[in-house]
């Protein structure tokens, strides 16, 4: 395979895993944001934080405001990280590919293109239609992954697609409950209710599972073991970690690089350090190290693989 193409896979893969994960924190925090609450007015400040590249002036100005949020996160074609730029990048990197990709998935993200870049999409994300804006754009984002899933073939395109998804995955669980725990300071002792904690589930999906697997009223470590050590959530540090093991190695030992071992190295001592770990081991280096760490060391590892597969500099 070109590396032009297994980049081109690569990335369309990371690129609408991060509009589904966006689009999965926007959905939740503006169904959140119509009710108060038992934790006071509902900000915007963690969101635009994590998946903006605004000054603290900008983002005070705009984390009450939920359609100058929205319109931000979505439409606004100089925000690198909005969904429109996002799919726009991932549709440029499809286009070039086709002939690597099946129909059905070209098509989709053609569709989900032309969605985003709908002169009346801004309008509808203002008014009485917002939540179903975002609703339908979600669930289409959701539509890529079922199409993607069932028609490609798993080949090392594949293999690449899933490396992409997954690292992303893992960097965007990362920076969420990086967030989420900095409000109560990083405090796994400090208990907070589940509804402290609906937010972070609910923006990784795993809010049903919670409720379903934990009984006891240690909510705050349950949580933290939810989304980081849990192997049966799609969404977990762990899980995600584990899908990788499986493509990184298919790709290894396919293609046989001059750097297979370095490679080999550098994702095992990733994945080890979350696979040992414990809520003991997170307490001595602390969560907030544990997660930054986790998340530095995903991109590094993307670049790893860019040096090597994607004649990256």
């Amino acid at each position: 395979m070109l590396s032009r193409v297994a980049d081109s896979m690569f990335w369309m893969n990371r690129y609408m895993e991060r509009a589904e994960g966006l689009l999965r924190v926007l959905h939740t925090n503006y169904v959140l944001s119509l009710d108060k609450g038992p934790y006071g007015v509902h900000t915007w400040k963690p969101v635009l934080q994590i998946f903006g590249a605004l000054n603290e002036d900008e983002i005070h100005q705009l984390q009450f405001n939920t359609a100058d949020v929205l319109k931000y996160h979505i439409t606004d074609a100089k925000n690198n990280n909005s969904i429109r730029s996002l799919v726009n990048k991932a549709r440029e990197n499809a286009r070039g590919m086709q002939d690597h990709i099946t129909k059905e998935v070209w098509e989709e993200v053609n569709f989900i293109y032309h969605t985003v870049n709908n002169p009346l999409l801004e309008k509808h994300l203002s008014g009485e239609h917002a939540l179903a804006t975002l609703t339908n754009l979600l669930k289409h984002c959701l539509t890529y992954v079922g199409v993607t899933d069932t028609t490609m073939p798993r080949g090392q395109g594949w293999c690449f697609m899933s490396v992409g998804r997954f690292i992303e995955r893992g960097i965007i669980t990362a920076d969420v409950t990086l967030k989420q725990f900095e409000q109560i300071d990083f405090q796994i002792e400090d208990h907070k209710d589940i509804l402290y904690w609906r937010n972070l589930l609910l923006s990784l999906s795993g809010y049903e599972l919670y409720l379903k697997t934990y009984r006891s009223t240690t909510t705050n470590s349950n949580v933290l073991n939810e989304v980081i050590f849990n192997n049966d959530f799609p969404r977990s540090v762990f899980y995600t970690l584990s899908r990788l093991e499986k493509y990184v190695k298919d790709i290894l030992e396919e293609n046989n690089p001059p750097n297979k071992e370095t490679i080999y190295r550098e994702f095992g001592r990733i994945h080890s350090r979350v696979k040992f770990a414990d809520e003991n081991f997170i307490k001595q280096v602390t969560l907030r190290r544990f997660l930054e760490e986790t998340k530095i060391d995903l991109l590094k590892f993307s670049h790893l693989l860019g040096q090597q597969f994607f004649s990256y500099a």
